[in-house]
């Protein structure tokens, strides 16, 4: 892993702060086409991708899973598979259920104000495959809005050729509520839930991780769907100082990068010898890691140790990354992540690894990437409600704060509007 010093080399990070976010135009020109053939064709195109794409014999085998298929997946899961999903959803349906909002009621004189929260009717999670299978994004995504109130829960997911989904994102998907499921990814999954084919019906919101293509079909149709966010490639900043454990850095950078080829696994630290000593340790890692074809290009393309001089300096790099993953392995933390401002989850202390969020501690592990987490959060049981603002007025009130209305639409130039106050003021 390379070491730069930031004090040498300051270009290089502020290259790597303000990288390009926008997305490949001939990723966004494919996913386009991809999706105008669904809307136009609906069940015809998106077998017909499916079929090109990941399944021969989609045609056969049909785009839902029967319940049937479900059930036979619970004998093929090994028991402490079953034990440690369990877990993972108790941590993180009491986490969620935390968050759920209460409606509200302000009473002035003559003046009643709501804001009513509800959740929304329909929603599609999509759940990658390809590289990995990911039951752990199921209960991210299914949970939260099982807890929000949502009834219909609609899952897609690629099959491979065979046209078989890993029985543990079955079993997943089950303990979770989710009982309609497509075996069906990319664009053209995206598409279906956007728009609706004769056999899934439109949802109105999209969540869940996928590849370039489906991040860009996501921002294509958003508007007339809802999204969450649109996923970048995955990444974790560490926060080091002299006192962290160079072995427990180097996994966790390893961690984030067997995800993907395009990962960011970058480590700040104080000491010059720790990141020598993470460099070294992360190659020595890499030698025997299962994954070591992705996670090796992520760290030649991505991956660095950044030298700087104080924790204070540490942090505003981090802050202007604004990363998905912040680990913070200090000797004070508490003074390092009062600073904080700007990622999707920061884990405090070496016992505190990534992957503790990633599966069973209860936060929601869908975060921003690319730098969104300037402005944006995790997934959480708001992405699946919405609120309804209600206004009620009496006569008296309504006659007292009257003149004021009509000055504020005489200034914008709005006459219909004061003239919907005068009218009730007998004054038309």
């Amino acid at each position: 892993m390379r070491i730069v010093d930031y004090d040498r080399n300051p270009e290089e990070i502020r290259a790597r702060i303000t990288r390009s976010r926008e997305p490949d135009r001939s990723i966004g020109s494919r996913a386009r086409s991809i999706l105008d053939a669904v809307r136009a064709r609906g069940d015809g195109a998106v077998l017909e991708f499916t079929r090109t794409l990941d399944c021969p014999i989609i045609d056969r085998i049909g785009l839902r899973v029967p319940d049937a298929e479900i059930a036979e997946a619970y004998p093929q899961v090994d028991v402490r598979f079953r034990k440690a999903l369990k877990a993972a959803i108790t941590n993180v349906t009491r986490y969620h259920k935390r968050q759920l909002p209460r409606s509200w009621t302000i009473k002035q004189r003559g003046l009643r104000l709501q804001q009513r929260f509800g959740p929304l009717k329909r929603v599609g999670i999509y759940v990658p495959g390809g590289k990995a299978a990911y039951p752990s994004t199921v209960v991210m995504n299914a949970l939260p809005a099982a807890i929000a109130g949502v009834k219909e829960i609609v899952m897609v997911t690629p099959c491979n050729a065979e046209g078989k989904i890993l029985p543990e994102v079955f079993v997943a998907a089950h303990e979770c509520g989710v009982k309609e499921i497509y075996r069906i990814g990319g664009v053209q999954a995206i598409g279906a839930l956007a728009f609706g084919t004769a056999t899934i019906a439109p949802v109105d919101k999209i969540t869940g991780p996928g590849n370039a293509y489906v991040a860009a079909a996501k921002q294509l149709v958003f508007g007339i769907v809802g999204i969450d966010m649109i996923a970048g490639p995955t990444e974790v900043v560490v926060i080091a100082d002299d006192t962290a454990n160079p072995s427990y850095v180097a996994a966790d950078l390893i961690a984030q990068a067997e995800h993907d080829e395009l990962a960011s696994p970058v480590c700040i630290t104080t000491s010059q010898a720790i990141a020598e000593r993470i460099s070294d340790e992360v190659d020595r890692q890499l030698e025997n890691a299962p994954r070591r074809a992705i996670a090796a290009p992520a760290f030649e393309k991505n991956g660095c140790a950044i030298v700087v001089k104080n924790l204070d300096v540490a942090v505003d790099i981090a802050n202007a990354l604004a990363p998905e993953h912040l680990e913070v392995l200090v000797r004070n933390p508490s003074r390092v992540v009062r600073r904080i401002t700007n990622a999707g989850a920061i884990f405090v202390g070496e016992w505190s690894t990534e992957a503790l969020g990633d599966y069973i501690a209860g936060p929601n592990h869908t975060l921003p990437t690319s730098g969104t987490a300037r402005f944006s959060s995790a997934l959480s049981v708001f992405d699946f409600m919405k609120f309804t603002n209600i206004i009620e007025c009496t006569k008296h009130r309504f006659l007292e704060l009257a003149p004021h209305i009509e000055v504020l639409a005489g200034v914008e130039g709005l006459a219909g509007h004061a003239a919907s106050v005068r009218i009730r003021r007998g004054k038309s």
